[in-house]
């Protein structure tokens, strides 16, 4: 299988995070960063941008790359650019293939089923300081 470019954003506030609730395989169920596949002609920044707003509504700030996690399963194969981001307008709501999208601490988001490895990309994240 080839793999395939995928972005998301990691958006603090405070010490909240903001993730989505995936409304579609892989992964269905499972709370995660907001993102997805990027388009071709996009730039990564427009990519992030163009998926939180589509999942959360949300208008973001694209900082830089956090980080690059690679995810393999059944049927597929993402490599995932993470990138800092801040909330800069919109409103929040799920939207798009999304279940749901919400605000969470660390402590909120361990007793919630998430995807795997989730909470060690967010305290690398925390650590470069970008919000």
């Amino acid at each position: 299988m080839t793999p395939v470019c995928a972005v998301a954003a990691l958006i603090f506030d405070g010490d909240r995070v903001l993730v989505i609730q995936r409304g579609k395989p892989p992964g269905e169920g499972l709370w995660s960063l907001p993102g997805g596949k990027l388009e071709a002609g996009e730039t990564l920044a427009r990519a992030v941008a163009r998926e939180v707003q589509e999942e959360t509504g949300l208008v973001v700030d694209v900082g830089p790359l956090a980080c690059v996690v690679e995810r393999m399963g059944e049927g597929y194969h993402f490599v995932i650019l993470d990138y800092l981001a801040r909330s800069i307008g919109g409103t929040l709501a799920a939207a798009s293939d999304v279940r749901d999208a919400r605000w969470v601490t660390d402590e909120e988001l361990a007793a919630l089923p998430h995807t795997e490895g989730l909470l060690d990309v967010l305290a690398r994240a925390r650590t470069q300081g970008w919000r």
